[in-house]
C-alpha cells in the first residue's frame, strides 16, 4: 500500500486511521499495540488533551519514542503520567462513567460486535486457546468501543464462539435489555475499510473503503452478509506527516512492520 508519497503497511494504516477516530479532551482506556500507537498518535497531532489509561493503573500514560510497553501491566508509561493507581481502580473509573472510548483488538468479531480473546472452537475441547478477557469485559461494557484488527474471514464470523467482551449481543435493543445500557461498538477499524453499526438493528455495516480497496474484497473476506452505506466513499490514506510521527514513536518497527 502506498501514498504518493511514501509506502505504508496495514499496521500502520490501522494505526492512523483509528487515530483519526479520537478527538482531544477524550479519556481512551488503549491497550497495547496498535490501539496504544493510534492513541499516542492522535495525542502528539490533534488531541493534547487526550488521556490514556492502562488497565494495569497508569492514568495520563504518556509514551516515549522507541519505548512501547509490551502489556498493560508494564511500567515504563508511568513517567510523566498523570497517576499510578491500582488496576482495581482504574476499572472503578470505568464504573463511574469517566472513560469514553475503549480501544482493543480481537481474534474474532461478529456481526453485533462481540468480541471473542478467549479460544477458538468448542468449549469443551478448544482448537487454539488465547489471553482471555483481562479487563475487556468492563471496557466493551462501559465505554464506546473501537476495535483494530486484520479483516479475514476466519476473525470476521456470523457468530463467536465465545462473548469475551460484549457488543450489541443478538442486535436490536438486546444489549440494552440484557442491563448494559451504557456504551456500546462505535468503530471497527481494518486494513480493508472503517465498520459502523446500524442504528436500529444494530448490525455491522461498511461504511467506507481504504484507498485501493473494493466493496467486494472487503465481503469476500467478511464471514456474513455485509451490508454497505449509501454512497460508499473512500477513506483518505495516511499522510506523510502521519506516517513520519508513528514511526518517530516506534523506530524498530515493533507493533507497525
Amino acid at each position: 500500500m502506498t501514498t504518493d508519497a511514501a509506502p505504508y503497511t496495514a499496521s500502520e494504516l490501522l494505526a492512523v486511521m483509528s487515530a483519526r477516530l479520537l478527538r482531544d479532551g477524550q479519556v481512551v482506556f488503549a491497550g497495547v499495540g496498535v490501539p496504544l500507537l493510534a492513541a499516542t498518535l492522535a495525542q502528539r497531532l490533534h488531541g493534547p488533551g487526550l488521556t490514556i489509561l492502562f488497565e494495569g493503573g497508569t492514568i495520563g500514560a504518556y509514551v516515549e519514542p522507541g519505548q512501547l510497553p509490551p502489556s498493560t501491566n508494564e511500567q515504563r508509561c508511568t513517567r510523566r503520567a498523570n497517576m499510578v493507581l491500582g488496576s482495581t481502580d482504574v476499572l472503578l473509573l470505568l464504573q463511574r462513567g469517566y472513560v469514553d472510548v475503549g480501544f482493543m483488538g480481537g481474534a474474532q468479531i461478529d456481526q453485533y460486535g462481540n468480541l471473542n480473546s478467549s479460544f477458538i472452537g468448542s468449549p469443551q475441547h478448544p482448537a487454539t486457546r488465547l489471553p482471555g478477557t483481562g479487563g475487556g469485559n468492563d471496557i466493551a461494557s462501559l465505554t464506546q468501543m473501537i476495535v483494530a484488527m486484520k479483516h479475514e474471514k476466519r476473525r470476521f464470523v456470523e457468530q463467536v464462539d465465545f462473548v469475551t467482551s460484549p457488543g450489541f449481543l443478538t442486535g436490536g435493543n438486546s444489549r440494552h435489555d440484557s442491563g448494559l445500557v451504557a456504551g456500546g461498538m462505535f468503530r471497527v477499524v481494518t486494513d480493508l475499510g472503517l465498520l459502523g453499526f446500524d442504528e436500529h438493528s444494530r448490525r455491522m455495516t461498511l461504511l467506507a473503503l481504504h484507498p485501493g480497496v473494493t466493496a467486494a474484497e472487503v465481503q469476500a473476506n467478511t464471514g456474513f452478509e455485509l451490508p454497505t452505506a449509501p454512497g460508499l466513499p473512500t477513506t483518505e490514506p495516511p499522510t506523510e506527516n502521519e506516517l513520519s510521527v508513528l514511526r518517530h514513536l516506534d523506530p524498530d518497527r515493533l507493533y507497525t512492520a
